[in-house]
C-alpha cells in the first residue's frame, strides 16, 4: 500500500480535484432555479458555501449536510425551512434517478461479472422485509395525514405543503433544460473525477471503462449511505477490482487514493466555506 501512494501519478489525482471543485461549482449553479421558482434567489457565493459546508457535514451524520444547506438558507435568506429543503429533495430525486441509470447501465454490461458478487454482497431478504415496513408505515402515514384532525398532524400537513412545494419546484418551473443541463454536468463530472484517478496506478489504467461504471456506482451508493464512505469505500471498491483481475493491495490503494483525495477537497473547501459564512449578512424574520 505505501508503495503504490508513493508511486502513484499525482497529477491526475489533481485532476480528479479540479473536477471535484466543478461539480461544486455546477451544483450551486443549479440550485438557484429551483430557488427563483419558489419566489426566494440566492447567488452563487451563497449557494456554493452553504453546498461546500453541506459536504463537509455529511463526513459526520450521513445527510446532514441537506438539512445544513435549508437551515443555512433559513437563517441567511429567509426561506422557510420547508420550502428550501423541499428544493434539496427534488435534487436528490433527480440525482437518484441519474444514479438508477448509472446502475441499470452498469447492470447491463457486466452482468456476468458482477452476478456473484451482487448475490454475495446484496442483502436480499433484508432489504425485501424493509420494503414491507417502509410500505406499511407510509400507508400508515398517509391515512392520518388524510384523516386525522389532530394539532400535530395539521401542523405537520402544514409543513408537507411547504415541502411540496420546494419538491414540485424542480418538475413545474420554467428553466427545466438548464436544470438538467446542469444535472448532467454534475454527473459528468463525477465520473470523469472517478476515472481520471485510474491513470494514476500502472495497475489500474488498464482497466476497461464497463469496470470503471461498475466501481463508481458502488463508491457513489457507499458515500451515499454512509458518512462520506469513510472505512467502507477503498474496502468495496477493492473487492470491485479484484473482479477485474486487479491485485487487491493495488485496488485498496486505489481505492484509497480516490477517497483520500476527495475528503481532502472537502475539508478544504468546507473549511473556507466556514470561514466566509460570516460575510454574509443574516436576515431577519
Amino acid at each position: 500500500m505505501k508503495s503504490y501512494f508513493v508511486h502513484a501519478n499525482y497529477f491526475y489525482v489533481g485532476i480528479s480535484a479540479v473536477l471535484a471543485f466543478l461539480g461544486y461549482v455546477f451544483r450551486a449553479y443549479r440550485w438557484k432555479y429551483t430557488l427563483e421558482y419558489i419566489g426566494y434567489p440566492s447567488d452563487f457565493k451563497f449557494n456554493l458555501t452553504a453546498i461546500s459546508i453541506g459536504y463537509f457535514l455529511n463526513l459526520t451524520i450521513p445527510r446532514s449536510g441537506e438539512i445544513s444547506r435549508a437551515a443555512l438558507l433559513t437563517q441567511y435568506k429567509n426561506v422557510p425551512f420547508d420550502k428550501g429543503f423541499g428544493t434539496i429533495i427534488a435534487e436528490r430525486i433527480v440525482d437518484f434517478i441519474i444514479l438508477l441509470l448509472f446502475i441499470l447501465t452498469a447492470v447491463i454490461l457486466e452482468f456476468s461479472t458482477l452476478r456473484n458478487f451482487l448475490l454475495e454482497y446484496i442483502p436480499v431478504k433484508t432489504l425485501f422485509v424493509l420494503g414491507v415496513i417502509g410500505l406499511a408505515s407510509g400507508a400508515i402515514g398517509l391515512y392520518l395525514l388524510i384523516y386525522s384532525k389532530t394539532p400535530f398532524i395539521l401542523k405537520i400537513k402544514e409543513k408537507i405543503s411547504g415541502l411540496s412545494q420546494g419538491i414540485m419546484s424542480v418538475f413545474k418551473m420554467p428553466n427545466k433544460l438548464p436544470f438538467f443541463f446542469q444535472t448532467i454536468l454534475i454527473w459528468f463530472t463525477y465520473i470523469l473525477m472517478f476515472y481520471s484517478v485510474i491513470y494514476a496506478l500502472d495497475e489500474t489504467r488498464i482497466i476497461s471503462f464497463g469496470a470503471v461504471i461498475v466501481a463508481f456506482v458502488i463508491g457513489s451508493l457507499t458515500i451515499a449511505f454512509t458518512n462520506g464512505g469513510f472505512g467502507f469505500f477503498p474496502v468495496l471498491i477493492a473487492k470491485i477490482l479484484l473482479l477485474y483481475n486487479i491485485p487487491e493491495e493495488a485496488g485498496n490503494a486505489f481505492g484509497w487514493i480516490v477517497w483520500t483525495s476527495q475528503l481532502i477537497v472537502t475539508i478544504i473547501f468546507g473549511g473556507l466555506a466556514f470561514l466566509i459564512l460570516p460575510t454574509f449578512a443574516k436576515k431577519s424574520n
